[in-house]
């Protein structure tokens, strides 16, 4: 509205006045119930401070490759599988006493080539039949059909044992038996069958001490090796190998000194029983022998001293 004229300066200061404050009034009014908005509280820690538990990212427990189970494998094949596992298993076996009878049966062939019948039509000694590490006189002699051999004393074959004198040939007592160990290396080249000329010199020795202090008794001429691979390719296992060495024995034996054939038998042991660890060089050594095992039973006829029972 238009300012009359006669307005006085009073009332022109007044409405001066009046206008600033209506104006800041307004704006006022505009937040008069607002609440103030809080400023965002940032979680991120200071340098040099770990970040709180909760504020980590959470990661799923379970494994990304699922656990394998048994209830997904089916059953038939399971028991197809079994089936299968058990008929080898079975073949195995067929197989190995197949060749147990065969190994029978060729050590019964070589004892009949090798050995003549006993007196009174006795049957020859079977190596085969037990352990020769335990075995006694043959079977003919036990069951009677041939004369029964005199038997020494525990006692007589110990303190006979003394009167062995073989340089450098082990000699120990073992049970009821007299054990010589002859070192392979003394008698054969290294993986060889052949008697080398000091092999032969050692047991025309050895055989001239015991038939003078065993006369007729049952020897024992066993094979040994170590557990190292064969050099040569020409044998066909350890076993073959100790079973031409101990031929090799025999032969010189029953050709070149007093003993005789009828008390004589071979047992190829191959490395199945050393006489000491093969873990070093000594040891391996030592287990390549040929032992004589000396048994106190000896077969019929004339005694030319030596042990007497007591």
């Amino acid at each position: 509205m238009p300012i009359p004229v006669c307005a006085t300066r009073e009332s022109v200061i007044a409405r001066c006045w009046l206008l600033p404050a209506l104006a800041m009034l307004v704006g006022c009014s505009n937040h008069l119930f607002q609440k103030p908005t809080a400023a965002p509280v940032s979680l991120t820690p200071p340098p040099g401070v770990a970040a709180p538990a909760a504020t980590l990212p959470q990661f799923a427990s379970s494994s990304a490759t699922p656990l394998p189970s048994y209830a997904d494998v089916d059953g038939r094949q399971l028991q197809t599988t079994l089936a299968r596992s058990q008929d080898e298993n079975q073949l195995l076996k067929d197989e190995i006493t197949a060749l147990r009878d065969q190994l029978a049966s060729t050590s019964n062939q070589l004892a009949a080539s090798r050995f003549p019948a006993a007196a009174g039509g006795a049957t020859p000694w079977d190596p085969s039949a037990g352990s020769s590490r335990s075995a006694g006189p043959p079977a003919a002699f036990v069951a009677g059909t041939a004369p029964r051999p005199i038997v020494d004393s525990p006692a007589a074959m110990h303190a006979a044992m003394g009167q062995l004198a073989v340089p450098g040939v082990e000699t120990r007592f073992d049970g009821n038996v007299v054990r010589l160990e002859v070192p392979a290396e003394r008698l054969f080249d290294a993986d060889g069958a052949t008697l080398l000329p000091a092999g032969t010199a050692v047991l025309t020795q050895v055989a001239g001490e015991v038939d003078r202090v065993f006369p007729r008794h049952f020897i024992g001429i066993e094979g040994h090796v170590d557990t190292e691979p064969l050099a040569q390719a020409s044998w066909g296992s350890p076993h073959q190998l100790t079973a031409a060495r101990a031929a090799a024995v025999f032969d010189f034996f029953t050709t070149r000194t007093p003993l005789r054939q009828a008390q004589l038998f071979l047992v190829a042991h191959g490395g199945n029983h050393p006489v000491v660890s093969n873990a070093t060089a000594a040891g391996r050594a030592r287990n390549r022998r040929v032992e004589l095992v000396i048994y106190p039973e000896r077969i019929g006829g004339g005694d030319e001293g030596g042990v007497e029972s007591p």
